[in-house]
Order: C-alpha cells, then sequence, then structure tokens
C-alpha cells in the first residue's frame, strides 16, 4: 500500500473578510497522479499555493512523509521535495533549454558560470525522464509540450518527488497532451507524484489515479478513480447539480453564404482550401498538431497578406490585406491562447471589453464614460459575466469570466462572422456549458460562428458541419448527423472514411 507524502488537515484561508478555504483535507500518495478539481474560484490553487509556500495558511497543519512540516516560503517547499508548474510557464525563451533549467541555481567555476557542466547535468536528467531533447536548444524554438517537460526538468533537477500542475493541457493539442501524458506515467513508476489540476474530465479519468473536488473553498468529494466513475459524476459533484449537453444544440435556418474561400493558400502551411460558412451557421474546423486552421482563419481575418487564393464576403471579392479591413467588413476573431493575445493584463474588465469599439464611444474626441458604462453592461448581462468590480484589473477574473470578457470584446462590434480559436480554453465546466449557450443563442439570431478546436467534443456539440484538417490540407467535410469521434479521428490523422468503415462508425 502507497503511503503519504503529502497531508493537509483542516487548512483555512481568508483574504481579508473572505473565506476562501474552509477547513479543507487534501492527501497524496507516493507514486500517484492525483486530480484535483473544481470550477474556477473554489479554493483549489489557493490550497495549492499553501502547499507551495507561495501563501500561508490561516490554520491548519501540513505533513510531509509523516513528519508536521512548516512552508512558509516556496523554498521551503524546494527542500521539501515539492515543486508548482503554473498555467503560465515560466520559462525565458530567449535562453537555451539548460540555461532555463539552471536559472537561479546557475554552476559556477570562479565568478564565471560553468556552461559545461550545467549542459552535462541537463542532459543527464533529461536521458532519466528519457527525453530526446538537446540542453543546447532554443526554448523559443519548442513547442508548448517540451516547454512542459522542460518545466518538469526543472522541478527534478531540484529533486522534487511532488509536482503540481495547474492546467498543464490547457495550450495543448491531443499530440502533444499524450507526450505529457507519457512521461509522467514513467516518472509516477520512479516514485514521482503528481498533483493533476484540470478542467479536462476526459484527461483526469484517462491519467488520474485519484481525484478531490472542491467546491465553495470545501472538500466535497473524493476518492479513487475506477471504471465506474464518468465525467458526467465528476461534473455533477463539481457544479452540485446535473449537466446536461442533450438540449445544448438548436436546428436554426440558415441565410446565405457570408463567407467562402477558393482555392485558398499560403506557402507550406496550408494550400487550396474550400470552405464555407452560412448566416446564423455554426462551423468547426478541426484536426491535430500542425493541421493549419489557425493559420487558415488568420489569413481570413487579415494577419497573412501573402496568400494566393480568393476570399468572398457575401458574395463580394476581397482582398484582406489587413485587420481593420476584416472589422469592417464584419469579421471578429477570439484568439488561441487568452493570456498572450486576448486580454491586457494592466488594464481594467471595462478596458478590456470596450478596445474593439473606442472609436463608438468617443464624444469630442474623449471616450465617454456613460457610453462604455452602457455597453459594457449590457454584455455583462447577456453572457452573464461575474465580476465586483468592472474597474478591477481583468487579471482578477476567474479564466472562465476572462474568456466571456474576449467574447464580449469580439461582439461589442456587432459582426457577422466571429472567428473563435479554441475558445474554451482553461474555462472550467460550467462556464464551458455557458459558453456554448451564448454561442447557440447568437447563431440562432443571425451570428456566424467559425470554431477551431482540437476538441472534437466541443466540434461535435456545437457545429452545424465540421472541417477536417491534415496537414494543410481540408480532407473532409462532414455534416452533423454523420460525423462522430471515430470518424474525425481517422481523417485527422490522415485515413480515409470508406462506405464500409462509415456504416460501421
Amino acid at each position: 500500500m502507497s503511503k503519504y507524502i503529502v497531508q493537509m488537515k483542516a487548512i483555512e484561508k481568508s483574504f481579508n473578510v473572505s473565506k476562501v478555504l474552509h477547513g479543507v483535507d487534501f492527501s497524496l500518495k507516493e507514486g500517484s497522479i492525483h486530480a484535483l478539481l473544481g470550477e474556477n474560484g473554489t479554493g483549489k490553487t489557493t490550497l495549492m499555493n499553501i502547499l507551495g509556500g507561495v501563501l500561508p495558511a490561516n490554520s491548519g497543519e501540513i505533513y510531509i512523509d509523516g513528519e508536521k512540516t512548516a512552508i512558509a516560503k516556496p523554498n521551503d517547499a524546494t527542500e521539501k521535495g515539492i515543486a508548482f508548474i503554473h498555467q503560465e510557464l515560466t520559462l525565458i525563451n530567449d535562453l537555451n533549454v539548460y540555461e532555463n533549467l539552471f536559472l537561479g541555481t546557475e554552476l559556477k567555476t570562479g565568478i564565471l558560470l560553468n556552461q559545461k557542466d550545467m549542459a552535462v547535468r541537463s542532459r543527464e536528467i533529461l536521458d532519466k525522464m528519457e527525453v530526446d531533447l538537446d540542453p543546447h536548444t532554443m526554448v523559443r524554438d519548442l513547442n508548448a509540450s517540451y516547454k512542459q517537460i522542460v518545466e518538469i526538468a526543472r522541478a527534478l533537477l531540484k529533486n522534487a518527488r511532488v509536482i503540481i500542475m495547474d492546467e498543464p493541457t490547457a495550450s495543448l493539442t491531443d499530440v502533444e497532451i499524450e507526450h505529457i501524458f507519457t512521461l509522467m506515467r514513467g516518472l509516477k513508476k520512479k516514485g514521482v507524484s503528481f498533483v493533476f489540476i484540470s478542467h479536462k474530465l476526459n484527461e483526469v479519468i484517462k491519467i488520474c489515479d485519484e481525484y478531490t473536488i472542491m467546491r465553495d473553498g470545501r472538500v466535497v468529494a473524493d476518492g479513487n478513480l475506477t471504471e465506474d466513475i464518468t465525467e458526467n459524476d465528476l461534473a455533477k459533484h463539481m457544479v452540485g447539480k446535473e449537466l446536461s449537453y442533450d438540449d445544448l444544440f438548436k436546428t436554426r435556418n440558415l441565410g446565405d453564404v457570408i463567407l467562402e474561400t477558393k482555392g485558398l493558400s499560403r506557402d507550406k502551411e496550408f494550400s487550396d482550401i474550400n470552405l464555407t460558412v452560412r448566416r446564423g451557421e455554426i462551423v468547426g474546423v478541426t484536426g491535430l498538431l500542425g493541421d493549419g486552421r489557425s493559420e487558415v482563419l488568420g489569413t481570413v481575418y487579415g494577419c497573412n497578406t501573402d496568400y494566393k487564393g480568393d476570399i468572398f464576403i457575401e458574395g463580394e471579392h476581397v482582398r484582406m490585406h489587413s485587420t481593420p479591413k476584416a472589422k469592417k467588413l464584419g469579421i471578429s476573431y477570439v484568439p488561441r491562447s487568452r493570456k498572450e493575445n486576448g486580454i491586457v493584463k494592466d488594464l481594467s474588465v471595462a478596458e478590456n471589453m470596450s478596445l474593439s469599439i473606442l472609436s463608438r464611444l468617443k464624444t469630442a474626441g474623449l471616450i465617454s464614460k456613460s457610453k462604455q458604462f452602457d455597453s459594457n453592461d449590457r454584455y455583462v448581462k447577456n453572457l452573464n459575466i461575474k465580476v465586483s468590480d468592472i474597474d478591477g484589473l481583468i487579471t482578477s477574473l476567474s479564466g472562465g469570466n476572462q474568456q466571456k470578457v474576449i467574447l464580449a470584446k469580439a461582439l461589442g462590434s456587432e459582426p457577422k462572422l466571429v472567428i473563435l480559436d479554441n475558445p474554451t480554453q482553461g474555462v472550467d465546466i460550467g462556464a464551458k456549458l455557458e459558453i456554448y449557450s451564448i454561442i447557440m443563442n447568437l447563431a440562432a439570431q443571425g451570428v456566424s460562428f467559425v470554431v477551431l478546436s482540437s476538441e472534437a467534443q466541443e466540434i461535435l456539440r456545437l457545429c452545424d458541419r465540421i472541417y477536417v484538417m491534415y496537414h494543410g490540407k481540408m480532407k473532409k467535410m462532414f455534416n452533423r448527423d454523420e460525423a462522430t469521434e471515430e470518424k474525425i479521428m481517422v481523417v485527422a490523422t490522415g485515413g480515409t472514411i470508406d462506405r464500409e468503415r462509415a456504416d460501421r462508425a
């Protein structure tokens, strides 16, 4: 029987008068992957920040290997073998792998950096992880999964036995996720334990051994992940009620074609893309790593001017040479990475929400506060954005509410077509269903959507038609009633759907 490497007992935490944790117990076994679940704002990250020495608890006890321990700062956690890999990775793109691994703990010979020894040590830890990665590689040249691996390597270099991973797969493709999971399974066999914080319940069931679910600062369920536990079981505990996607999709009367591309091509990114979107239609585009979907729709939005082929908006041939041109033609874009491209961290909720319509809010050359308030208030109500102070920083909101603000910004210009790239990244299950409902209701009002997502379930729940890409080409289009996860995966991996296979699927 595995022993407990971490035990947290009766942990309490308050911020001013707001109590965030109410006597929380949490235990982690040696050599296990333990899911810590809950909607945004339930206290799970606060609990792990206490374990990682980032925040002090108001009361409660922490035991490491059965011994009562005081963790007052991150260095205390490091000394106890605890590492916290945050959702926003802390790597520096302009340094190579070994420089990132030893950042802050550089090896020196006299006053000079011992680059040779750091590279050798880095190679040793990567070999131990069975990862084929040159320590001299620049971090900016790594894909997202390898950046996660470098963060894990840095933790192991500091002799971490417990690695806390906060939304580690939020921005990864299916192939990259499997890469990380393979590494985690290998380290688990060597006795390393993981706390896995995620909103992707299918991944939780796939990779985790145990689970703890929090709601409103309390533990509401915990146990082993057996074959009998479903995503719906976990979701019910998280939100306190049954959640169903069954009634989400609504049949709509679709209008004329609003977007059409013919033979759209760009360098080695994509070629001969033929795509149509009708008024009020929700079209999905999916595939695997490097399929080119973001590049295709980025071109439609005016991000790439050196393309070949034709773009038609409402039947009119246009040359999409800039994003202002796309906006003028009624197109909005919600980018893939919320933190890098969606929000401006130093601006308030109100300012972020208004960025796309500043020209409309001016009176005598100045931003009218009353116009800004009226516009923002409309979307706060319509999108059910939970915000206590609209003039507070955007970073004060949960991930789901930040995503709604970005959606409000995209809708503020009253677009005809909205491109959503990975629209529910890092969003909890309750907020995800809310966003889906918003998209469906707006589509019923005649707004068109293109949804780019690697999550087959998301595409199947929302979309009227589904395009599947493979290596920069549109390989197949499915109507809603003929699409399945199996068919999508077959095409996304380069296979073909013949009649016999289609009948079996």
